[in-house]
């Protein structure tokens, strides 16, 4: 009686463990595949999540006074690349001081192509930069409405757009 009772017990232990190591292998699979998509969404999220970051603090200083040639580090006034290089600084991404030479760093980015956080130029030669937010929309500072929004896609804006780049890796 006793036999019979342990016999069943370990064929139900064996069964179990079999079962176990089973489904652990069917799994296996699926779970390397798991963490290989949850790794790239990863860094495709923290792209977007620095670019929303930069944007939020952006949005913090809507309607501070523009003063060309402020300088770095300033948070009283802007120009527009004092503005951009201390926003990106904010998030690690060092720019460079001037517009035209923001305009060199990164890489390009065509106008149909353009993602929220994208560094936007105008004039030609270049004299002025925006953060691009999304929907044509850019966040920069200028005269007597200091930091603020524009519509890329029409009037003054449209016309002297020139390039674009993206500094957010």
């Amino acid at each position: 009686m006793k036999t019979n009772r342990l016999k069943k017990s370990l064929l139900g232990i064996t069964l179990s463990v079999s079962l176990f190591a089973s489904i652990s292998v069917m799994a296996a699979p699926h779970a390397a595949h798991a963490a290989t998509t949850n790794t790239m969404s990863a860094t495709s999220t923290s792209v977007s999540t620095k670019a929303d970051g930069i944007i939020s603090l952006g949005k913090k200083y809507l309607g501070v006074s523009y003063k060309f040639g402020s300088q770095k580090g300033n948070t009283r006034t802007f120009d527009c690349s004092s503005f951009t290089q201390y926003v990106y600084g904010q998030y690690g991404i060092s720019l460079p001081r001037s517009s035209k030479e923001q305009s060199q760093v990164g890489s390009y980015v065509p106008r149909n192509q353009l993602k929220p956080g994208d560094l936007v130029f105008f004039y030609s030669p270049i004299h002025h930069v925006g953060i691009y937010i999304g929907n044509g929309k850019v966040m920069h500072t200028y005269g007597s409405p200091g930091v603020t929004f524009s519509d890329m896609n029409s009037g003054w804006w449209s016309t002297h757009y020139k390039t674009a780049r993206r500094v957010i890796k």
